[in-house]
């Protein structure tokens, strides 16, 4: 440690000016046991579950000079025993998640480019999905403007898979091209709305060869209301454009009311309604809303049942749900059944139509702040499927489908300088 330091300093030593400078380095280790028995779908009949351990390994770099700001994270994902202890080389590597310079112009407005994390509001629509190991970022030019009550984020991005010296397909399962602008007005201490709007375009070859970029649009608002003992948030977004020549048409609604009964105990009340397309819908339109850059697992049940890399042009989701919060000294306590039903009709191949309920999902989970740059996390949740979810999911309800997970997250700022 104290060699690092001295080089740090050595580093820092010769390449500061007189400018005002400031650079922080930390560091985070998240390994993450998890037992998986019918996680993400219902358990196949006649498979077993299994477990595993994972770990996030990262070290963020932070520099400040003047009106300059830059940002340097590498990380490394890994599933414990991926590799034999002998050797060298680690299949995952080192990788950037982050590397962004920002320039701020005035007190008011700045730029910021590189890739970069971007997180809106609740993260419906855009977030960081930190709960996955590799997280999200963005290859992105932004450009922001806030003063006391207001914030306005516009920004693109426009992607290739190498440097190419002619046109050449866009294999990488990601957008080709992306515009957004986000807007924040806080009206007072307890009203605050936002409104967002994404443009993706996702590149395709059609029938002749000939490649081309279709565009889905996505917005809507999203309020919040605060006061000492309520928090809410209320949002709407809908989906339109095209997609693979084939057009878009699809919604998302929520309503969420927190009531702080005491100082330690919140409980809430929420729902969610995603559309869907019937199963025996046979319009070529594109009816099931996508969260496309969301941190879904934080939505709809902690199996990541839905959204989370499936459920995709599928049957829409209804979501209804309870949240039981209970913080006491350094625990955090919390437990939430949902009601998931389908958005659509679920229809079978013979013309019968299911009953919309698929399942119910209890989550409990708790956290301890074990010391400062040390948390301890963990959880519980089980499925309770219907024969729908088996129709959609290809598994047994039957089956005690179930996942728990542990999880230590040390951050530690290992060096800090300031001139």
């Amino acid at each position: 440690m104290k060699k690092l330091k001295l080089i740090l300093i050595l580093i820092v030593g010769l390449s500061f000016e007189i400018q005002a400078q400031e650079l922080d380095v930390n560091l985070q280790i998240r390994p993450r046991f998890e037992y998986r028995n019918g996680y993400k779908t219902l358990l196949p009949e006649g498979q077993k579950g299994t477990s595993q351990i994972s770990q996030r390994s990262r070290l963020n770099f932070n520099y400040k000079q003047e009106d300059l700001i830059v940002k340097l994270t590498f990380q490394n994902t890994r599933t414990w025993g991926d590799v034999a202890p002998a050797t060298v080389a680690d299949k995952n590597g080192v990788a950037v998640f982050e590397a962004w310079a920002q320039y701020n112009f005035t007190e008011k407005w700045s730029a910021r480019m590189g890739r970069q994390v971007l997180s809106y509001d609740n993260q419906r629509i855009l977030g960081e999905m930190d709960w996955a190991q590799q997280g999200q970022s963005h290859d992105a030019l932004t450009v922001s403007f806030h003063n006391e009550t207001q914030k306005l984020d516009f920004g693109g991005a426009y992607n290739s898979n190498a440097e190419n010296v002619v046109q050449t397909p866009y294999t990488v399962a990601n957008y080709k091209a992306m515009q957004y602008a986000w807007y924040h007005n806080q009206f007072s201490e307890k009203l605050g709305l936002s409104f967002l709007a994404l443009n993706t375009g996702y590149e395709y070859a059609n029938a002749d060869a000939k490649l081309l970029v279709d565009y889905k649009q996505t917005f809507g608002p999203y309020l919040t209301y605060k006061t000492g003992k309520i928090d809410s948030n209320f949002w709407v977004y809908g989906q339109t454009g095209k997609s693979t020549d084939l057009q878009v048409s699809a919604w998302n609604a929520a309503a969420n009311f927190n009531y702080s009964i005491t100082d330690s105990f919140k409980a809430g009340l929420g729902y969610e309604f995603l559309s869907g397309k019937a199963s025996n819908d046979g319009s070529t339109v594109i009816k099931s809303f996508n969260p496309i850059f969301g941190t879904n697992h934080g939505f709809n049940g902690y199996m990541d049942y839905f959204y989370v890399g499936n459920h995709l042009n599928s049957v829409g989701l209804q979501d209804a749900f309870l949240k039981l919060n209970y913080n006491v000294n350094k625990w955090q306590f919390a437990l939430i059944p949902h009601v998931f039903l389908s958005a659509a009709d679920v229809v079978t191949p013979t013309n019968e139509k299911l009953d919309s309920y698929l399942g119910t999902e209890i989550d409990a989970t708790f956290g301890y702040n074990f010391k400062k740059n040390i948390t301890l996390s963990g959880g519980y949740s089980q499925m309770f499927g219907s024969k729908t979810m088996e129709f959609i999911k290809n598994g047994d309800a039957s089956h005690t489908n179930n996942w728990a997970w542990l999880m230590i997250s040390v951050d530690p700022k290992i060096f800090s300088w300031k001139k």
